[in-house]
């Protein structure tokens, strides 16, 4: 067995507890008792209290908001602000107009760069990104700069996939612009110290950069605090609902107001004005200067009630659960010969395990797991650059949640083993 990019530490192994939250709040997975779902990163399965919650919005109060003059019209407006004030409070932001919807953790990169990156990133200037970064980040910086003309740096890790936090100091100076980082890495589960990378940014910048953190591996998995990341230097912060338990197309950008207030709107349209005049537009506060057209409300109560559902968890439990389940996946798959496998110890990640099988290519080990009902994601995890610096061009990734259960873990290490047999690998 071959081990790459481990902590040297011994790995504790799990208790035998079961799920965190019981399978028949999840109607998917209700249905089908024998399915072990472990692509938790990619999608979060649906806890009934989402699903019921959209339903009721859209059987009670479905109108366009901010626009009519009658009550279910203003009961539109008010679970659309209501959802918007339940996931601030969730996310540890206290000015709730400083969260803004958007369809996702792509979307809000895209609106970052597209809006503050086009007005202040020009030549001469630098953004920087880590090799861990999710595409959506860091080829959206990636172009920003060739589009601005403004050199493109990427902080290395270490051995034990971190971020190298000496060569990300070193790459920061006057000239950064911008400096972006996951919370979490997709791809390695590897938890990032945010607010110690956020103050380097500051200080190396001299509070010239604008730091912006990809919490789509963060939100779902531990507390995040936003207005005391804020303090330590983050200006944006970004993450999707459907890997919390909401539904796909809703996500948040956070922001600082200072930052927000100064950035110009990236898309025109209805709701997203003050006024219109023949030659000349002014644009309506936050949120809203960011939210043209009819906004996705239905989608927002659902993730209103997803983090409302995820408290009553409680953060703490929830990453300790997935702590718990990732040192048994890590010390079961790890005594496997011919496996190897990527990231930190288990106290240093959420519950992401990434590996690879020594002959068999991670798509024809999915497609074997899959045939005995676990599913896993196989393939670069829209992290091509890191997939380079691991020196493969995918791996396999089990990724765990509050419904994951000990014995989800042993069927997939059983499902491995079969593989290896099938193919006569392994010893």
């Amino acid at each position: 067995m071959t081990t790459l990019l481990m902590d040297p530490a011994p790995l504790v192994r799990a208790h035998d507890a079961g799920a965190l939250a019981p399978r028949a709040e999840f109607p998917l997975l209700a249905a089908d008792p024998a399915l072990v779902y472990l692509d938790s990163a990619a999608t979060a399965q649906k806890p009934r209290a989402v699903l019921d919650a959209m339903r009721a919005y859209y059987e009670t109060a479905n109108a366009n908001p901010h626009r009519g003059a009658y009550r279910l019209s203003a009961a539109a407006t008010e679970a659309y602000a209501a959802a918007r004030a339940r996931v601030a409070r969730f996310c540890g932001l206290a000015d709730a107009d400083c969260l803004v919807f958007v369809r996702g953790t792509t979307e809000a990169m895209n609106l970052a760069a597209g809006s503050w990156g086009r007005a202040h990133v020009g030549p001469g200037d630098e953004v920087v990104v880590t090799a861990m970064d999710h595409h959506a980040a860091f080829v959206t910086w990636q172009q920003l700069a060739r589009e601005r003309g403004a050199a493109f740096r990427i902080a290395e890790l270490t051995a034990d996939g971190r971020v190298d936090e000496d060569h990300f100091a070193s790459l920061l100076s006057e000239r950064t612009r911008v400096v972006a980082f996951p919370h979490v890495s997709n791809a390695l589960g590897t938890v990032n110290p945010v607010a110690r990378l956020a103050g380097l940014a500051r200080e190396r910048s001299g509070g010239r950069a604008l730091v912006v953190c990809d919490g789509a591996q963060g939100v779902p998995h531990m507390a995040v605090g936003f207005d005391a990341l804020a303090a330590a230097g983050v200006d944006l912060y970004a993450f999707s609902g459907h890997k919390v338990g909401g539904p796909m197309g809703v996500g948040a950008l956070l922001g600082r107001r200072a930052v927000l207030e100064a950035m110009p709107p990236w898309q025109f349209g209805g709701d997203m004005i003050s006024r219109v005049g023949d030659e000349e537009t002014t644009w309506n506060a936050l949120p809203h200067k960011f939210e043209a057209g009819t906004p996705n409300v239905g989608d927002a109560v659902g993730l209103a009630a997803a983090v409302e559902w995820l408290d009553a968890l409680g953060a703490d439990r929830v990453l300790a659960h997935e702590r718990a389940l990732a040192a048994r996946a890590l010390d079961a798959l790890g005594a496997l010969p011919g496996l190897t496998l990527y990231g930190p110890g288990a106290e240093s990640r959420s519950g992401v395990v990434s590996f690879s099988v020594e002959g068999v290519h991670p798509h024809d080990l999915a497609t074997i797991l899959d045939e005995r009902g676990v599913c896993i994601r196989a393939g670069h995890h829209c992290a091509q650059p890191l997939m380079r610096r691991l020196g493969v061009p995918a791996t396999a990734r089990a990724s765990f949640w509050a419904y994951t259960t000990p014995e989800d873990v042993d069927a997939l290490v059983d499902g491995v083993r079969a593989a290896q047999r099938l193919f006569g690998v392994g010893g």
